[in-house]
């Protein structure tokens, strides 16, 4: 088959150009943008455990609570760190005003090392410790383990609740 001068002359004007490159710095600000939000929303403000068998009772307090051990009072069991300390029935049956296991556990916690020591000569800095009970855990249990946590030397004492969402008005 014959090809006209036309054909061929825009064969060898198209023979030499190249592939247009990849632009790639419109996907590297995408990537950037990307980067940046999820440093922005990967804060440092502590999460405490959400368990679905608690029901945390509501609060309006303002501020984050610090990262502190966690003792976690469900509607069977109490945890220390994750750790089982008994149930709820049998701590309730404990007689006296603390509870044995749990202050083992606490003062086993206690004697782990702190980023943040105190000062030689100045007292000890107070221990922190929170609190996440289910709102229908007995006044007795509660005032229990208030008691061992102050034997401990923890008299930092938070509760973890829900915060309530503010009223638009």
């Amino acid at each position: 088959m014959k090809v006209s001068r036309r054909v061929r002359r825009m064969e060898r004007h198209h023979k030499g150009q190249k592939q247009p490159a990849l632009n790639l710095v419109s996907l590297m600000d995408i990537f950037t943008i990307l980067v940046f939000f999820l440093l922005v929303n990967s804060s440092s403000s502590e999460q405490l455990p959400n368990k679905k068998e608690l029901v945390l009772p509501y609060s309006t307090a303002k501020t984050v609570p610090k990262e502190t051990p966690i003792i976690t009072i469900t509607k069977t069991d109490v945890l220390m760190q994750g750790r089982l300390i008994g149930s709820v029935t049998e701590l309730l049956a404990t007689p006296g005003d603390s509870l044995p296991a749990l202050k083992a556990e606490l003062d086993f916690e206690a004697a782990k090392p702190r980023i943040v020591e105190a000062i030689e000569g100045e007292e000890a800095p107070e221990r922190a410790i929170t609190i996440l009970a289910d709102e229908n855990t007995p006044y007795d249990l509660v005032s229990k383990i208030l008691t061992t946590c102050q034997q401990a030397n923890f008299n930092n004492i938070s509760f973890a609740a829900t915060q309530k969402a503010k009223n638009k008005g």
